[in-house]
């Protein structure tokens, strides 16, 4: 009965939440932006009663396929409403490395079209009864944390992006103010995608914004550390790393933790 009142007293004052078994629901669910039609995937524990933080993810330049859903249900676990959001539209899911660079070449080229697809999936977690909207964070991966990033640069109303070895560049850095969102970027020290003048320019560009940020730096790491599909063999510049994937995961679910409490 003593060790019952130490743990019920540790998880009031810690938030930590109890154990409830997770019933993970998940459906594919269609929105808009304007006339095009986006298919998302949603996925929460049906356990889990009254409103929930949400988590908006964002897919790599592949579009919305197998390893962000393996992660919207990893998230929806922790006790979230996930839902991962699509970028490019219904039934566009690239399979080659010319179709997968000319899908994200439209966004990158156009990052008023990037942050409205997304504001589009933001708009579209709104609407679920079971989300609170005062506790929404959004995460993506490569393209995907490029386009989280453009989110909190748009002033999106989030408590946070997380973005996982993405593009840190945007075309006009100087103009970027009203960040509202508290920004964790986390980045592999080797990834030759990125620069280290355009880490100098996130940098300092948040500071102009005098946005909430930090950035851990995985050393050994390059780009696409987090999945395992992409191999492991840093010579080509993108490689899993497991290390680095293990460490960003517990990152991510104590950012989680301090904006969500």
């Amino acid at each position: 009965m003593k060790g019952l009142v130490i743990i019920l007293i540790t998880v009031f004052f810690l938030g930590l939440p109890l154990a409830v078994e997770a019933k993970i629901k998940t459906m594919t669910v269609e929105y808009k932006d304007g006339d095009v039609t986006l298919e998302g995937y949603l996925a929460y524990n049906a356990a889990l009663k009254g409103k929930l933080p949400a988590v908006l993810i964002v897919h790599e330049w592949n579009g919305l396929g197998a390893y962000v859903k393996r992660r919207a249900i990893q998230i929806a676990e922790l006790g979230y409403v996930v839902l991962a959001i699509d970028i490019y539209g219904k039934g566009i899911r690239p399979t080659t490395t010319e179709e997968m660079s000319k899908q994200a070449g439209v966004y990158n080229a156009d990052r008023p079209l990037m942050r409205r697809r997304a504001l589009a999936g933001l708009a579209q977690a709104l609407k679920y009864p079971f989300v609170d909207p005062a506790k929404i964070a959004a995460m993506g991966y490569c393209f995907g944390g490029c386009v989280v990033l453009e989110m909190a640069r748009a002033g999106a109303d989030l408590a946070g992006v997380v973005s996982f070895h993405g593009t840190l560049d945007t075309p006009h850095p100087e103009e970027t103010k009203g960040i509202k969102a508290k920004i964790l970027v986390q980045h592999g020290a080797d990834d030759p995608f990125t620069s280290q003048e355009q880490i100098i320019t996130f940098q300092n560009e948040m500071r102009r914004a005098k946005a909430d940020w930090q950035m851990f730096i995985y050393g050994s790491a390059v780009h696409g550390f987090t999945n395992p599909a992409n191999g492991d063999d840093p010579s080509k510049g993108l490689a899993y790393n497991k290390d680095a994937d293990v460490r960003s995961w517990l990152a991510m679910k104590a950012f989680y933790r301090e904006i969500f409490r």
